[in-house]
């Protein structure tokens, strides 16, 4: 009991550490980051991200972020930059430099080359009166006061802070270039987060399962259609038009209350006015009809052409919730 009690103190003291040094970035941010930020957005070229240790690590991640929201870039470690990979940095591209210290060997061999071929270069870094930051056309403070590391030597708050200005950089080039969720999902075609902000209505439909009767049909002809297209559902439909729909709720209902069924037909026990959804319609936004009103079909028309109908069932097997 006692050491789960100082894993948990651990752990906060970790977190309240790491969020104290986030909330200190606060008051370094001044031209240096609007430059920076303007430049990017500026530049005809690619923005080049580098750094060695666990700084390449977090200059990876901030790759992945820009390249997902807009802003073609790059990693490059810098300790291959020194042994050919350097030939990846083309003219017109950007390059920010990510390093604590400012003062690693390989920083102090790779600087003076991307000074050279002229790339304007961004430092994000904790220490700017470094080589790096002295080097540096912007620099972007990520200074820190100690680590969260009980030793003050492994990089917690460091490297945290780095992935924040990152964000920060991201998010501002979003904002600039008006960057959409139509836009995002243009970079995120696949899983479940691709799929809700892309796929279509029609996308889902199955032609061959599209159930179907006529207001006069049989209440045995209405639940055969139901039963064979598997939907729970069928429309009902006058000169091409769906004037109503029966679900199984609806037969089930009117075999509880009628003896007889003989003589009633699909227009006797059908619900008109059912919810509808056109078939260019994102299915996300079906879901969300289908949650509001708590039902599990939409029937999909298109200028009053009837062309199927869409499942709950079959949203969620593609896994969009």
């Amino acid at each position: 009991m006692i050491e789960s009690k100082k894993i948990l103190a651990t752990a906060k003291k970790t977190i309240l550490s790491e969020s104290h040094a986030i909330a200190k970035l606060v008051d370094f941010l001044d031209e240096n980051f609007v430059n920076a930020v303007e430049i990017i957005y500026k530049s005809k070229g690619r923005l080049v991200v580098t750094g060695i240790g666990k700084s390449a690590i977090i200059a990876q991640k901030i790759v992945a972020t820009l390249n997902s929201t807009g802003t073609p870039s790059l990693f490059l470690h810098a300790s291959e930059a020194i042994h050919g990979d350097l030939g990846m940095v083309q003219r017109d591209d950007v390059v920010i430099c990510i390093s604590k210290s400012g003062n690693s060997p390989e920083i102090k061999v790779l600087v003076p080359l991307l000074k050279r071929f002229g790339n304007k270069l961004i430092a994000i870094t904790g220490n700017t009166t470094s080589f790096l930051g002295k080097e540096s056309d912007f620099v972007l403070n990520t200074y820190v006061e100690t680590e969260a590391c009980p030793n003050n030597l492994a990089p917690t708050n460091s490297t945290t802070a780095q992935l924040v200005i990152g964000d920060a950089i991201a998010v501002c080039l979003m904002e600039m270039e008006n960057f959409t969720a139509e836009d995002f999902a243009k970079y995120h075609p696949g899983g479940a987060l691709g799929k809700k902000l892309l796929l279509r209505v029609g996308n889902m439909l199955e032609t061959s399962h599209k159930p179907i009767v006529a207001p006069d049909s049989s209440i045995k002809n209405v639940i055969v259609e139901i039963s064979e297209k598997r939907l729970g559902v069928t429309a009902v439909v006058e000169n091409e038009k769906v004037i109503g729909i029966i679900t199984d709720g609806d037969i089930r209902r009117m075999l509880n209350k009628t003896e007889n069924i003989s003589g009633l037909t699909a227009k006797d026990i059908m619900s008109i006015n059912p919810k509808t959804i056109k078939s260019t319609d994102l299915v996300s936004d079906a879901l969300n009809i289908l949650e509001d009103f708590s039902i599990t079909q939409l029937v999909v028309v298109d200028n009053n052409e009837y062309k199927g109908v869409l499942h709950l069932h079959d949203i969620l097997k593609e896994g969009i919730v």
